[in-house]
């Protein structure tokens, strides 16, 4: 069983920055991979990026303004959010993949992870 608990969500003005965390437990975190998602008001959860165990992918949407990365010490996974942008605006899930230890591969649905976090609210104001 693995726990993801979000932080760092709130309030930000259009162009600004916010930096997501999420700290799991498990004993084999390193070899995880590990997803952003988000859920608009009235949307479908979507894909924001994701983490294997030594690169990473991103959604059209957020490529060259979002930056996940991962602490293996820490057993935490971050996004680091930049020019901001009103319709960033959600709630923001942590994910983790713990079948497939060490993949190369990229998984950017949903239904491909295994544990979620409870979510934490974006909000970008314009």
């Amino acid at each position: 069983q693995v726990q993801l608990v979000e932080s760092g969500g709130g309030l930000v003005q259009a162009g600004g920055s916010l930096r997501l965390s999420c700290a799991a437990s498990g004993r084999t975190f390193s070899s995880y991979t590990m997803g952003w998602f988000r859920q608009a008001p009235g949307k479908e959860r979507e894909f924001v990026a994701t983490i294997n165990w030594r690169s990473t992918y991103y959604a059209d949407s957020v490529k060259g303004r979002f930056t996940i990365s991962r602490d293996n010490a820490k057993n935490t996974v971050y996004l680091q959010m930049n020019s901001l942008k009103p319709e960033d605006t959600a709630v923001y899930y942590c994910a983790a993949k713990t079948a497939a230890s060490y993949s190369n591969n990229y998984y950017s649905g949903s239904r491909e992870y295994d544990y979620w976090g409870q979510g934490t609210q974006v909000t970008v104001s314009s």
